[in-house]
């Protein structure tokens, strides 16, 4: 069996789906792309048993048949060489892979495509259509607050509550919680499940920031996103969310309002002074004057600064770790956030202070003890 396929177009497929595949995996076959050629039709799969992403592109080809090539020395060799038309020429009795380019030939062993893992049938799929850079956003958003805790699984992906006219997407790691809102997304029925960090951070980097149409769908188990000739399956994490809704307070009284550029940019010059295992920073408030600081009494650093601010409340002082809160102003869009605050012990909740079109986003992140 042969194809003949562009090396640059190879590559870029590839270079999608290739995050996919471990290093350390306990199968062998876990290592290879499976290659499916279907007429003039070529589709790479790979897989970690738990995320499985596909590919499609156009290939030169007379026949059908499938292959298992070993992912890292292709991808190598793809890197190196110039963008021409490649030919495979592909024993499908003992797996020999040869590749000839203009100037070369380079020979590989493959593998029998027999011991590559099934992925899941899309049977009893419920399906909805949405923007892609709707869920890139999403992805975004809210990825930085899942929780790396494997005793806490349900925490370590992004929670999905769906809504005939909206979507909702929370992650937190009972630190801070982050609640993002697509109102353009029409779901075909309130529900809910969760999805795994891994997978998340593959789609952002496969799909287009862009109005283009991606299919999403679920089962029980499993999560599907299709655009274009690109697909990913995904295993569902089986666990039950916390109830984020009441950990969200309702009355925080006090505003404070900031120009988002100038906090981040003050927070990251006073961080250096923290504590590095809590990365405190205290707040003080009086008035329309904002003061921060930080130390680490082990080596007696100290930092601190003053900003302007506009505030509407009870002078007060509150700490936080500031690698959270520049986290969350990264996520934030528009010149100024607002943190609405009521006590140093009650979380804070950070919202920018224009709204996006069609989008919801509200950060909590909780105050820590104060070093008095």
């Amino acid at each position: 069996m042969k194809f003949i396929v562009s090396s640059s177009t190879l590559l870029k497929q590839l270079q999608q789906i290739s995050g996919v595949i471990n290093s350390n995996t306990v199968l062998p076959i876990l290592e290879d792309f499976m290659f499916l050629i279907d007429k003039n039709e070529l589709t790479v799969v790979a897989t970690d048993l738990e995320t499985v992403m596909r590919v499609k592109l156009e290939v030169e080809a007379k026949e059908s048949g499938r292959i298992c090539i070993p992912a890292k020395i292709l991808m190598d060799s793809l890197k190196n060489l110039p963008d021409q038309p490649l030919t495979f020429h592909i024993d499908l009795n003992s797996y020999a892979v040869e590749i000839t380019s203009d100037n070369g030939k380079y020979k590989v062993m493959g593998e029998n495509p027999e011991n590559f893992p099934k992925e899941p049938a899309a049977d009893d799929t419920t399906s909805f259509t949405m923007a892609a850079t709707g869920l890139v956003t999403a992805i975004n958003k809210t990825l930085f607050a899942v929780s790396n805790d494997d005793l806490r699984p349900a925490m370590t992906g992004v929670f999905f509550e769906l809504a005939p006219d909206s979507l909702t997407f929370v992650a937190t790691d009972a630190h801070r919680l982050v609640k993002y809102v697509r109102t353009d997304v029409a779901c075909p029925k309130a529900d809910s499940f969760i999805v795994p960090k891994k997978p998340l951070n593959l789609l952002k980097s496969a799909l287009p920031d862009n109005d283009s149409e991606i299919k999403v769908a679920y089962s029980q188990n499993h999560f599907f996103v299709q655009h274009e000739g690109a697909q990913m399956i995904c295993r569902l994490i089986d666990a039950r969310f916390p109830d984020y809704k009441v950990v969200i307070p309702k009355d925080n009284p006090y505003r404070l309002t900031v120009v988002k550029s100038d906090f981040q940019n003050a927070l990251k010059r006073v961080g250096v002074f923290a504590n590095k295992s809590t990365n405190q920073v205290a707040l003080s408030i009086t008035g329309s004057e904002l003061q921060l600081s930080a130390q680490d009494v082990d080596f007696s650093f100290e930092g601190n600064e003053r900003m302007n601010c506009q505030y509407t409340g009870d002078d007060m002082q509150i700490a936080f770790n500031a690698k959270f809160l520049i986290e969350m102003l990264n996520a934030a869009e528009g010149d100024e956030i607002s943190i609405d605050l009521a006590t140093a012990t009650k979380a804070g909740i950070l919202r920018p202070s224009e709204k996006e079109e069609n989008e919801d986003l509200l950060m909590l992140v909780m105050p820590l003890m104060l070093n008095n």
